[in-house]
């Protein structure tokens, strides 16, 4: 099985508007960073998505994406969801709607926000089928798995893929660690993990949290996401133990 890093970035991205690279040397190609999402691929070429970024119509270019089996959203923020509308190229030459899964309330948010991609209008067909977690455990041959993780005072959605005999866990905006967590992500070969800054942060997982999440878990990788400004690939690639891998836009990884 394989992950592709579609994007790596904070909300804001890297460097924000203003050419603002903050501590992050722009002559490093792995600084700048688009909007976090993430592709999963199957030996036998079957691809998930998390979240559809506001970067995703570039994200898929630059990765040459052009068909999906499925997609999973974390949570409803914008940075995370509101590239959806470039979902309805993926629905071209589909026999039916592309399925998508959310969280109870991501769901209910994603339909007030979107209802147009879930249900059809004017003519036009419907985008991608959405259903909550609740009610499936296979996506596309995959066995999919989650949990739910505090993001400040919200919550955001922790997911576990498995295929191929390999598994890959996804755990981005993320506040504090949870028994549920270390359960759902025991073991995994590959965990992606939410690592905004060095300091600590009321809503996401800092340096120390991401390294921890994936010793408590014996991750196989542990692989550093979300990063804003103040994380320099360099510099922080030469801090890190030896089985974390600060991620970056086009990264790619067999479990």
């Amino acid at each position: 099985m394989k992950l592709l890093m579609l994007g790596s970035g904070t909300s804001t991205g890297v460097p924000r508007i203003g050419n603002d690279w903050g501590a992050c040397d722009p002559d490093e190609p792995r600084n700048r960073r688009t909007r976090v999402s993430i592709l999963v691929e199957s030996d036998d070429g079957r691809r998930l998505v998390v979240d559809t970024s506001t970067d995703m119509r570039q994200q898929f270019l630059s990765n040459r994406i052009d068909r999906i089996d499925g997609v999973f959203w974390t949570h409803d923020h914008a940075d995370h969801c509101h590239g959806i509308d470039d979902l309805r190229v993926l629905r071209y030459g589909r026999k039916a709607p592309i399925p998508g899964f959310g969280s109870t309330e991501t769901v209910r948010r994603l339909r007030q926000r979107f209802d147009y991609v879930f249900a059809g209008q004017h003519g036009y067909p419907t985008i991608c089928e959405l259903d909550t977690l609740d009610r499936m455990r296979m996506c596309a041959g995959f066995g999919v798995e989650w949990c739910q993780m505090p993001h400040g005072p919200t919550q955001s959605t922790a997911f576990r893929f498995e295929a191929d005999g390999k598994s890959i866990c996804y755990a981005t905006d993320f506040s504090a660690i949870t028994d549920e967590m270390l359960d759902l992500m025991d073991g995994t070969d590959i965990l992606v993990s939410d690592c905004l800054r060095r300091d600590p942060h009321p809503t996401h997982a800092n340096l120390e949290m991401a390294i921890s999440l994936g010793k408590q878990t014996n991750a196989g990788v542990t692989v550093l996401s979300h990063l804003d400004k103040s994380m320099d690939y360099r510099s922080l690639q030469n801090e890190v133990p030896d089985n974390v891998i600060v991620g970056f836009d086009g990264l790619e990884l067999k479990a």
